[in-house]
């Protein structure tokens, strides 16, 4: 993760600097170019390779979607070749060949970027709103939109427009292990509703020798991790977005509050600061979980489809499902959380785009709409994913997830309350400030220094003027 964030900072610095030189991509985007060609060639690009990274992507696309879109648009007088740009490079590498390719009209007719690129890319003149480029009736006219939820929807909009279609997300709670809350004498069936009761909670799992109470992700080794899965639900939970109405969190209540949070947990010796601070603490604390000697971690269900999962997983539990519980993250107290909320959580997800430099909007409006079609999400995860996954659309998850009571949960309860990180291009270097912010509480800061230290920071990568401090 601190690797894609450097070549995150790189290919934007090299895209801007790129824009400054070039202006802005020459072609005016025209929704009914090429609309009633008879004979289409399109591509679908995404860093996927059959047999390597991403390989059930690149099956899906080459055995399912290609296949079938050609067919139904033959059906229709429509001639297609389509075929599938894929890579197996890493993350940055592939990002910085994205942004090479749109800038001088090249890439994919339909491609896909993670959420947190898409106001980057905009700010940056790379993509367009869809209503732009296929037009504002046919996005309008789609009748997926009522299957994605509001709050997934926030994933493919950048300063209110939609710019694609979510490809999948996930969703944080808390997990936790069944057997030490029975013997810490908690119910396994624990909901908490405030902060006040997971400190409560954490005290009486402090009681059982060798046991971690809680691992909260924070400090700098965890990067990303420590942002989404630690700070951001804490802050929602305190009232606040890191970014809202054109302004960054600086050294506010809701602030000072979630960095509270990691001093109170530190304090009282209710996790092992050593598991956030070390470089590979973040292994070690999955382990710990999976060994029963860590009691709540506030995680997404990469925990548990992907390290916990029996027989697959990194760190597998035979008994995961019924060892480990789940609950959902609470606001600090009932009704403290952003909008009024009692619960809450953070997603992350990828999105597809239609490129404004295709020479047939229509046709890759069509492909975009057939492969986030209920069948077409339902077959990828059934047929080529082989495992669970969020779906963005609630009619897959209904028909996939009953199987899976994790995932169902997730998607039923959290997801109506998710937020995603902003798509900002300081979000970033913002999040590594956070970082730092909470390695300092850990290290022994008070959260009102590391707070206003933040905020001074923050302060002189996006402004004064950008910076909400109270």
């Amino acid at each position: 993760m601190r690797r894609r964030i450097g070549y995150l900072a790189f290919a934007l610095t090299a895209c801007l600097l790129l824009s400054a030189c070039l202006g802005r991509p020459a072609r005016v985007s025209d929704p009914r170019l090429n609309a009633d060609a008879t004979t289409v060639t399109l591509t679908i690009a995404s860093n996927a390779i059959a047999g390597g990274k991403n390989s059930s992507i690149a099956k899906w696309l080459t055995d399912y979607v290609i296949p079938r879109f050609t067919e139904l648009e033959k059906a229709k007088g429509v001639t297609v070749a389509l075929s599938f740009q894929g890579s197996g490079a890493d993350d940055g590498t592939y990002q910085q060949k994205q942004i090479l390719q749109l800038r001088t009209g090249g890439g994919g007719d339909i491609l896909d970027i993670d959420g947190t690129d898409v106001g980057n890319f905009a700010q940056s003149w790379l993509i367009k709103p869809l209503a732009e480029v296929v037009g504002a009736d046919a996005v309008a006219g789609w009748d997926g939109w009522g299957q994605i939820q509001p709050s997934v929807r926030q994933l493919d909009q950048f300063h209110g427009q939609d710019y694609g279609i979510p490809k999948g997300t996930d969703g944080r709670v808390l997990f936790y292990n069944k057997q030490l809350f029975a013997r810490a004498g908690l119910p396994a069936d624990w909901q908490p509703h405030s902060w006040d009761d997971i400190l409560t909670a954490a005290t009486a799992l402090a009681k059982l020798p060798g046991v971690t109470p809680i691992q909260l992700d924070g400090g700098t080794a965890m990067a990303e991790t420590t942002t989404i899965n630690g700070f951001l639900p804490l802050l929602a939970g305190a009232g606040a977005l890191i970014f809202a109405d054109g302004k960054w969190q600086g050294d506010t209540a809701a602030m000072r509050s979630a960095l509270g949070f990691y001093q109170q947990i530190v304090a009282r010796h209710l996790t092992d600061p050593n598991l956030d601070l070390e470089a590979q603490g973040r292994d070690r604390s999955f382990a710990s979980f999976a060994a029963g000697t860590i009691g709540i971690y506030p995680e997404s269900d990469y925990l548990w489809r992907s390290i916990l999962a029996p027989g697959v997983g990194t760190d597998p539990m035979p008994n995961r499902d019924s060892a480990i519980g789940y609950a959902l993250i609470p606001a600090m107290r009932p009704g403290a959380g952003v909008g009024g909320q009692d619960f809450l959580t953070f997603s992350g997800g990828a999105v597809w785009l239609v490129n404004p430099n295709t020479d047939y909007p229509q046709q890759a409006w069509a492909l975009l709409s057939f492969m986030s079609s209920a069948a077409a999400m339902e077959a990828y995860e059934r047929d080529y994913l082989g495992a669970s996954q969020l779906m963005p659309r609630t009619d897959v998850n209904d028909a996939l997830l009953a199987r899976d009571p994790l995932m169902n949960y997730i998607a039923r309860n959290a997801l109506p309350h998710t937020y995603f990180r902003p798509s900002e291009g300081a979000y970033a270097r913002v999040s590594a400030l956070i970082q730092q912010a909470t390695a300092d509480v850990i290290s022994g800061r008070s959260p009102d220094t590391a707070a206003a230290t933040y905020s001074h920071k923050l302060a002189d990568i996006v402004g004064r003027d950008n910076v909400v401090d109270n």
